[in-house]
């Protein structure tokens, strides 16, 4: 396990009993599949497009694959019906040997076939996410988990761009970003594109675009895109129907119709369909902060 280093054995002050660091090692070759990487600012609804936009893709006949990349271990409960145990967690009962596991061990069957996994992360406080990303992928490669699969959906943390929880970067094609037309969201986006800047300099991931989501209308992420040269791939309004399906633990596939969820419906088969034909990647340029700053807003 070279990517796994313990505080223990590092020189100098470490993160605390039981802390991991990762340390990248060469991407896992997922030739073949489509894979993307979803961010966004914290709570703007990642795991709900992710999981809605896992089972359009299922719907469209794909073999689909969600890794939730959040501690929280929340992203596919909507696809589950329940938290499933973590990659960490199965991990640590087999004292890191992970030529001990099964696939059935840490893979869960979700809604419509969608397999889901929650890769999990270290203990609060204690070190880096990244390393469980990194031994997920390995874990599901190992298991000839990947070969048959035609999209993978990483679903990440919040708007952390540390080597961590920017790993999901070195194996995707496409980074696609979760925003409202709002301050915070577009600022936390800003910051997202110049990670995916940099990580692209070395590996495949290009930003695919931005989802505008729990937003009546998209004019600041309009505006904003079209300076930077970012595209908007889809829209989802801030409805009660998709609040609703969090607190029943079920997707927007699953709810009771009615006019306005068959279009949400719509545009994420349209969405999924989009993405899969594949999309040109966007050659948007981040702005600083300060610049970001002082160009948002109203005139």
């Amino acid at each position: 396990m070279t990517d796994l280093i313990r505080n223990k054995s590092a020189g100098g002050p470490g993160d605390g009993d039981g802390s991991v660091q990762f340390h990248p090692s060469s991407s896992v070759d997922l030739a073949g599949t489509k894979v993307f990487a979803v961010y966004g600012k914290g709570g703007i609804g990642k795991s709900t497009t992710s999981s809605n936009l896992s089972v359009a893709f299922s719907k469209l006949g794909k073999r689909v694959l969600q890794i939730g990349c959040d501690p929280k271990h929340d992203s596919t409960f909507t696809l589950t019906k329940r938290l499933q145990p973590t990659v960490i967690d199965v991990l640590a009962g087999v004292e890191f040997h992970p030529e001990e596991l099964r696939p059935e061990d840490y893979v869960v069957e979700g809604y419509n076939g969608v397999l889901c996994v929650e890769a999990g992360g270290p203990p609060a406080g204690t070190g880096c996410g990244g390393y469980v990303v990194g031994q997920t992928v390995k874990l599901l490669k190992e298991h000839h988990l990947l070969e048959d699969t035609d999209v993978v959906i990483f679903d990440v943390l919040g708007d952390v761009v540390c080597g961590g929880f920017a790993a999901p970067l070195q194996h995707a094609q496409r980074a696609l970003i979760v925003a409202a037309n709002d301050f915070d969201s577009i600022f936390a986006m800003n910051r997202i594109i110049a990670a995916i800047e940099a990580k692209s300099k070395n590996y495949a991931v290009r930003l695919g675009g931005v989802i505008a989501n729990r937003s009546a209308n998209t004019d600041q992420i309009d505006r904003f895109g079209k300076n930077i040269g970012l595209n908007r791939l889809a829209h989802f309004p801030d409805l009660d129907v998709i609040r609703r399906s969090r607190l029943k633990k079920s997707t927007l596939f699953e709810m009771e119709t009615s006019p306005e969820l068959e279009a949400v419906k719509a545009e994420y088969m349209q969405l999924a369909a989009r993405l899969y034909a594949g999309t040109v990647p966007n050659d948007a340029r981040s702005m600083k902060d300060r610049e970001i700053f002082d160009f948002l807003g109203y005139e």
